[in-house]
């Protein structure tokens, strides 16, 4: 399950960094690597990232639990 992790946390950085330069430059690095925000492997990546990030919000208890860390409190 820890590689599920990793890919997770490293598809949710792909995304948060997308996001980013779309957000600053409006500037889609997905689609211009993909060939657009159509085309099937840029829809590929656009749904992992989602699923990754479901998993991560779901899953986090375990996550944490699996990579032995305590949550903070505040």
């Amino acid at each position: 399950m820890k590689v599920f992790d990793v890919l997770a946390a490293v598809l949710l950085v792909v995304g948060g960094l997308n996001w980013g330069l779309v957000g600053a430059f409006q500037f889609d690095l997905v689609a211009t690597i993909f060939g657009g925000q159509e085309a099937i492997l840029a829809r590929v990546v656009y749904i992992l990232v989602g699923v990754a990030a479901l998993y991560q919000a779901v899953a986090l208890k375990a996550i944490q639990k699996r990579w032995h860390v305590q949550p903070a409190v505040a």
